[in-house]
This record gives C-alpha cells, sequence and structure tokens, in this order.
C-alpha cells in the first residue's frame, strides 16, 4: 500500500477502534508525529558522500552479488 491508500486503510481501522485507551494511545502517536516531522530527503544530498574508493568497493560488491545466476533457485 502506497500514500493515499494506506492512510484510508489506517483511518478505516482507527474507525473500528472502541476502546478509548487504544484511541488515547493512536492520538498519542500522531501528537508525536507532529513534533518530529520527518525531512523529505532529495537524493542529490547524497552524492558524494562516498570516497572513490567506497563507491568503486560498492560497485564491486553489488557486481559480484547480483551478476550472478543460481539456476537451482529456479527450480
Amino acid at each position: 500500500m502506497y500514500g493515499e491508500a494506506k492512510k484510508l486503510h489506517l483511518i478505516e481501522e482507527i474507525l473500528k477502534i472502541e476502546n478509548d485507551a487504544v484511541l488515547d494511545e493512536v492520538n498519542s502517536v500522531i501528537n508525536k508525529s507532529k513534533l518530529h516531522p520527518v525531512d523529505r530527503k532529495s537524493f542529490k544530498e547524497f552524492s558524494g558522500i562516498w570516497s572513490v574508493e567506497e563507491a568503486d568497493e560498492m560497485k564491486r560488491i553489488i557486481e559480484e552479488s547480483f551478476e550472478q545466476i543460481n539456476p537451482d533457485d529456479w527450480k
């Protein structure tokens, strides 16, 4: 579920709650989320944080790990 569909699902579930203590807890979680909003990061912010050596090592690991096909996995 993504974005709006997830929100609608949560609203539907909250509407089913009949226990005041559970509703208070849900309300508490919502209020806490307002205190610490999540900043959306741009992918550009991560650009250049690795050294050339670190980037080369990651590329090597990816190539070694994802370029291998095990025929037995398809059985």
